[in-house]
C-alpha cells in the first residue's frame, strides 16, 4: 500500500475518534467514582497489598555493587 494511501488512512481513523461521542452512562460513571463498597474488608483481609508493606522490595547497602 502506498504512502498515500495509508496516511489517508489514518487521517480517517483520526477525524473518527476526534469527533466520536458516545453516550454517556451517568449512573456507571457514579458507579465507578463511588468506589469499592468492600474497601475496609479487602484492608482488612489483605493489609500487606492494600498499603504496599513489601519488605522483600527495600535495597539494602550491602545489596547494591559499587564498581
Amino acid at each position: 500500500m502506498g504512502r498515500g494511501r495509508q496516511k489517508a488512512k489514518h487521517t480517517k481513523v483520526a477525524r473518527e475518534l476526534k469527533y466520536f461521542s458516545p453516550e454517556t452512562n451517568y449512573s456507571q460513571l457514579q458507579r465507578e467514582l463511588a468506589g469499592n463498597p468492600r474497601l475496609e474488608e479487602d484492608l482488612e483481609k489483605w493489609p500487606e497489598y492494600a498499603y504496599g508493606d513489601d519488605e522483600d522490595d527495600d535495597l539494602d547497602e550491602d545489596d547494591i555493587k559499587t564498581a
